[in-house]
């Protein structure tokens, strides 16, 4: 389209100055405009361009969470934490699990491998490592599924206490002498 009006400007620029009257303008000025008209009409569609259908809802499973948050309140720093997220198959098909990634090393997803059929039940699994995560944690996973959007999200939260960097006799860290 820039390519067309740019071409149509350097067209129009030539034709108005190579005649002086106003009439045999004018005709020129119409001749460009169905120029550009036919061209702009002739544009075919370039071949990168993606189409999008719309999805059958018939192929696609729906999660439907008991919850999509735990909050695991206040820990001592070290402690493993494991959740299990249920969910039903609310879909018109089975549902596939393809994916599920942790947003950190620190926590480990497990999930119903099988796909899970229409009106029936299945899980994923989180363990959370509090070591080395002193303070506020959110930690989330993301489940790739055929489902509508095709990525969800589960979500821990909690605090972890720090341990305690005293040592047996009661000082803060190694004295120096």
């Amino acid at each position: 389209m820039k390519y067309l009006s740019l071409s149509a400007l350097a067209l129009a620029g030539i034709l108005g100055f190579s005649s002086c009257s106003g009439n045999d303008q004018s005709d020129k000025i119409a001749q460009l405009e169905q120029k550009i008209a036919q061209m702009e009409a002739a544009t075919a569609t370039p071949t990168n361009v993606q189409t999008t259908t719309a999805v059958d809802p018939s192929s696609l499973g729906k999660f439907s969470f008991e919850e999509v948050e735990f909050d695991f309140g206040t820990i001592a720093e070290g402690k493993v934490v494991e959740h299990v997220f249920n969910f039903v198959n609310d879909g018109q098909a089975p549902l596939v699990i393809s994916n599920v990634t942790a947003s950190c090393g620190c926590t480990t997803p497990d999930y119903t491998k099988t796909p899970v059929k229409p009106g029936e039940s299945g899980f994923v699994k989180v363990a959370f490592n509090s070591a080395g995560k002193p303070g506020t944690q959110a930690p989330t996973v993301s489940i790739q599924a055929n489902t509508s959007p095709n990525v969800n999200r589960l979500r821990l939260k909690g605090n972890v206490t720090p341990r305690s960097t005293t040592n047996t006799q009661g000082q803060l860290g190694p004295v120096k002498q």
